[in-house]
């Protein structure tokens, strides 16, 4: 793997991670559920990815170093917390869950595509959004269901919607750009359509 991609995954784990430890602080979980829950979070998705493309066992699983990542990660946080490193309620709880889901989601959107353009998916490009999608709203899907909780994808903002845009865009682009401008443009437009869904209350309609 190259270091772009490399530093992408690293960036989706430990913000997936740290998203997940920080649902287990909201629902009071102790220190083996919160990094449970981060753990899950981080790799989730990508264990998904590996099954839908025949990978097996997932790369979670034969490189141990991105659950360690999102070990530590998780700890960190239940250390920083137990530290008295205060966090002023639940809205800065919300600030940061919604910033690490953001950028974890876009990460693993066009490291997931990537993956199935090396397990030789680069022409079917409807496998290519499906499986980038799946990588990046897999972990938080499972985060939510362990936590009790609604799937955020179904109930918050537009999420996956953004997942699916920007993985387009990498699709698009991938034709005839330059891979890294490709996949840049496909992360910096997932990350900007969650960050103006959230400014904006942008939601899907839904019947009240």
């Amino acid at each position: 793997m190259n270091i772009f991609l490399m530093v992408l995954e690293i960036i989706g784990t430990v913000s997936f991670a740290v998203s997940g430890a920080i649902t287990g602080l909201k629902k009071g979980m102790d220190v083996f559920g919160i990094t449970v829950l981060g753990a899950t979070t981080a790799v989730g998705g990508g264990i998904m990815r590996d099954i839908l493309l025949g990978i097996t066992p997932p790369a979670a699983f034969r490189d141990p170093r991105y659950m360690i990542i999102a070990i530590v990660s998780s700890v960190l946080i239940f250390i920083a917390q137990r530290k008295q490193v205060r966090m002023d309620g639940h809205k800065v709880y919300d600030v940061l869950l919604k910033a690490t889901d953001s950028i974890g989601l876009g990460a693993f959107t066009v490291c997931g595509m990537n993956a199935a353009i090396e397990a030789g998916a680069c022409d079917n490009y409807f496998l290519l959004v499906f499986v980038g999608v799946i990588t990046g709203v897999g972990g938080g899907v499972i985060r939510d269901v362990l936590a009790g909780d609604m799937p955020y994808i179904f109930v918050k903002h537009v999420y996956a919607s953004a997942a699916i845009i920007g993985a387009v865009v990498f699709v698009i682009l991938h034709t005839f750009a330059p891979y890294y401008v490709s996949l840049s443009a496909g992360l910096v437009t997932i990350i900007v359509l969650r960050a103006c869904s959230i400014k904006f209350k942008w939601n899907l309609p839904r019947i009240k």
